[in-house]
This record gives C-alpha cells, sequence and structure tokens, in this order.
C-alpha cells in the first residue's frame, strides 16, 4: 500500500508541475513575441509541457546571447569612421525617386540603417554553375580584397573552386576573408576551414554552438546571408550558397543571384565587415575597402539587413509595405512560404483592390514539416483569387519578389517566421524599371515551368492530408 500511495503521490506532484509550467509560460511567452509566435508555443506547453521547457531553454529566447548584443551596440561608435567613409563617397549619388518609392526607401533606411543609392549596374544570374564561375572570374582578378559571408560553403567541386581562386588570390598579395555559418556549413566546415587557411585565407566559422563553449550561439540563430565583395567594387547577393546545386541527393537547386556594381556595394561590404567585427571583434575600417565607387549604371538601389540583432522585423515589415503599396502585380518566388496574419491579410487585401498576385512556390521539397505547413494555406490562398505556381522540375530556391513594374527585391530571406525573426538576412532592393522587366522575363520562365493549382482540384485531395497540413500550421511559428 506504501508503494501503491507513494507512486500516486509522485504522479500527482509530476501533474502539478505540468500546470506550473503551462501557467508560468502564459507568462513568460507572449513578451517580445508575435500573437502567431506565442500561440506556437502555448500549444507545444499545453500539451506537453517539460518537453517545450526543455526546448524553449535551447531555443526558446528572442534574441542573441548577452555579449552578442553588447557587440551589436558598439557597431555605430567601433565604425564611426567606416560609415563616414561610406557617406563621403556616396555623397553625390543620393538619387531623386518618386514619391510613392521615396516612402519605400525611407522605410529601408529606419529598418536597415543604409540610404539608397543611385549609380548602380546589376546583371541576373539564374545558371548555377555559371553564377560560381562569375564570383571566381572576379575573384581572380581582385587587386585588393575578396570578402565571402555565406551560410554553406562545401566541401565539394564548388567549394573546390572558390577555395583555389582564393588561394590564387592570397598568392598575388590580396587580402582574402571568409564568413562561414558554423550550423549551415556542419557537414563541411572542418575540411573547409583546413583547406582555407592552407591558403592563407582568414576564416571565421559564424555563431559556433556547443555546450561547453563560452559564447556558444543559439543553434536556431543563424547567419542565412550569402554575400561576395571583391575590392570595394563588385558585390554578389541572392539565394545560392557555394554547394553543388545537387549537394542534396533528393533535389537539385535552382537559385538566382544579383551581381551588382556601384556605390550599393558598398553598403554590402558594409554587412560584412559588421559581422566580421560580431565574430572576431577585429575593426575592418580602412579606406581601401570603401573606394570611391566607379560608375555602374543607372539603377537605384538600397541592402536592407535584417535579423536577430536589430530591433525591428526587418524584412517582414518591408514585403508588407511593399504588398499594401502595390498598384498592378505581385510576384512573390520562394521556396519556404509560411506568412504571418499580415502578410496574408495584405495579400488578400491586394487582390480585393484589383492587383494581380502570384506566388512561385517550389513542387520538390526538402524540408517535408514545413512544406505541409505551407500547404496548409493555399486553400484559403487560392479563395482570395491568389494565383499559386508550383515550379516542377527543381527546387526553386530563389527568393525574390516584383512589385508593378518598378521594385525588384532580391536576396536571401525566404517568406516564413525563420527568415523574418530568427535568421540574419540580406536583401537587395532595386529601384528600376529595366531591371524589374529582366526580373518579370525570369518569372514568366517559371510560370512557364510551374504546375497551377486549381481551387477545384486542391480540394479533392484527402482528409487525412488536410488534417496533418492544420497541424503542421499549428506548430509553423516553431519551424
Amino acid at each position: 500500500m506504501t508503494s501503491y500511495f507513494g507512486t500516486i503521490s509522485w504522479a500527482t506532484l509530476y501533474l502539478l508541475s505540468e500546470w506550473a509550467i503551462r501557467l508560468a509560460m502564459l507568462v513568460v511567452v507572449p513578451f517580445r513575441r508575435s500573437p502567431e509566435a506565442a500561440k506556437g508555443w502555448l500549444l507545444f506547453f499545453f500539451f506537453l509541457p517539460w518537453p517545450a521547457l526543455l526546448v524553449y531553454f535551447l531555443i526558446g529566447r528572442p534574441g542573441y546571447p548577452k555579449w552578442r548584443q553588447e557587440r551589436f551596440a558598439r557597431l555605430p561608435v567601433v565604425f564611426k569612421a567606416a560609415t563616414d567613409r561610406i557617406k563621403e563617397v556616396t555623397a553625390k549619388e543620393q538619387p531623386d525617386l518618386p514619391a510613392n518609392l521615396s516612402q519605400a526607401a525611407v522605410l529601408i533606411q529606419n529598418l536597415g540603417r543604409f540610404p539608397s543609392l543611385g549609380g548602380n549596374g546589376a546583371d541576373l544570374l539564374s545558371d548555377y554553375d555559371g553564377t560560381i564561375g562569375r564570383i571566381v572570374e572576379d575573384i581572380d582578378r581582385a587587386r585588393s580584397h575578396v570578402h565571402l559571408l555565406f551560410y554553406i560553403f562545401a566541401d565539394d567541386e564548388t567549394g573546390h573552386a572558390v577555395v583555389a581562386a582564393l588561394t590564387r588570390a592570397v598568392g598575388r598579395g590580396v587580402t582574402c576573408r571568409v564568413l562561414i555559418d558554423a550550423l549551415g556549413s556542419r557537414a563541411w566546415s572542418a575540411n573547409v576551414v583546413e583547406a582555407l587557411k592552407a591558403g592563407g585565407v582568414s576564416v571565421r566559422l559564424v555563431l559556433p554552438v556547443g555546450l561547453l563553449r563560452r559564447k556558444s550561439a543559439r543553434a536556431d540563430l543563424r547567419n542565412h546571408r550569402k554575400i561576395a565583395v571583391i575590392d570595394g567594387e563588385v558585390g554578389y547577393v541572392g539565394s545560392q550558397n557555394i554547394v553543388n546545386s545537387d549537394f542534396n541527393p533528393r533535389v537539385t537547386n535552382q537559385e538566382l543571384v544579383v551581381r551588382v556594381t556601384g556605390p550599393a556595394v558598398l553598403e554590402l561590404q558594409a554587412v560584412f565587415v559588421a559581422d566580421w567585427f560580431l565574430e572576431t571583434e577585429e575593426v575592418l575600417d580602412s579606406p581601401a575597402l570603401f573606394p570611391e565607387p566607379r560608375p555602374g549604371g543607372r539603377i537605384v538601389a538600397q541592402v536592407l539587413p535584417s535579423g536577430p540583432d536589430y530591433p525591428e522585423a526587418g524584412v517582414e515589415r518591408l514585403v508588407e509595405a511593399l504588398v499594401h503599396g502595390a498598384r498592378r502585380r505581385v510576384v512573390i518566388t520562394t521556396p519556404y512560404f509560411i506568412p504571418n496574419e499580415a502578410l496574408l491579410h495584405a495579400l488578400q487585401t491586394a487582390v480585393l483592390r484589383g492587383v494581380e498576385v502570384h506566388l512561385v512556390l517550389s513542387r520538390p521539397v526538402d524540408q517535408v514539416l514545413v512544406n505541409l505547413a505551407q500547404r496548409s494555406y493555399y486553400a484559403e490562398l487560392l479563395d482570395a483569387g491568389i494565383e499559386i505556381h508550383l515550379y516542377r522540375d527543381k527546387l526553386l530556391h530563389a527568393k525574390h519578389l516584383s512589385i508593378d513594374h518598378g521594385v525588384s527585391l532580391i536576396g536571401s530571406s525566404n517568406i516564413d517566421m525563420r527568415s523574418f525573426i530568427l535568421n540574419s538576412e540580406v536583401s537587395l532592393v532595386l529601384f528600376d524599371r529595366d531591371l524589374n522587366a529582366r526580373l518579370r522575363e525570369e518569372q514568366e520562365r517559371y510560370f512557364a515551368a510551374s504546375d497551377r493549382l486549381v481551387r477545384s482540384e486542391w480540394a479533392k485531395r484527402r482528409l487525412s492530408k488536410k488534417i496533418v497540413e492544420n497541424i503542421a500550421r499549428l506548430m509553423s511559428p516553431l519551424l
């Protein structure tokens, strides 16, 4: 009997502890979170209090550790010389945008601290191997420095080609620095870092994770940016990593990258040197890193960095604002589409205002749970009159947005909570009709290679699929 009552006592204690966790987290969780994220965590705590508490301890705090926040707070002082230099060399490139675009430029500057700059040139690169070839060619022409920041840098043919180019550059006296996300490249980082160091390249792993590390980062807060800067004159930004297109045996990636010249490259440079400081505390403020911009073209461009370091959800607010400002056409291309309520309403309202709205998503997938959550939105999107195109043959990993005939956004950010809140991302916004027309041509190729979802057909899928998709949707703020 004693054993029996002892068992009952422990069971009661465990039950009470579960309710204590639920009630406590009902107070804790909503702080500094969107309603969607708070609901996801609270559901997790309601059904599995103790496992949820463990996961929350590991990844639930919505921000970087204190040491990282302190370094970020020092950036305006540490880089005053660099920011003054950027202002000096770009003073004559302040563009005169029309009123509807100038408001977007002001928003971007308030979110990411960089102004819009005229005098840029830009090429859209959609050939996967050709993009790597262009980067290698530019590295081989480098005279001063090469800076690379990538989420994935693989130990494969693509990675070897870039490592070889960097090694050749070092041999010519060029300074080469590389930042690689520690978790994104974990399968290859040891070999890649060894090869880069052997070639004389300065390399750091970004946000390393480890239980015994004094300054370990949270596993879910990653630097997802893809940036290349050569001599402060040529920059690359977009969705493509330094890895073979078929590195995942289940899919082959299709990407889009923009190669930019002109003063906007200095803003990409500033993003890199800030991230370099956050990892190393080394200040890169030499005037050689911020040269007088050469004439690049007539495109107005603006860089928007975003992530947990920034007090506002930058790219999320920008996308919502651009959709609200659209008058004719919106096309969003992303591999992962899990919108918050504000963006979902913005898209639905745009259709009601007579705007043509297209989503270009990928039929092949590499993340099953994310795809299930994404699919749960299709019915209401189709009901609202939004056209959904599923790209057939490859994982469409490209991430870009076009608004009407004048605004294009290309970068590393997906349309989901991870990119909006947890990842460090970078976007390049281009205010130019010709560039927008080139992006629209790329989008038309996507349409031709896609299957358009039909509401009546989509509604016929099995009830079991709908149930699984809606359960995944409840978890979407945590994905």
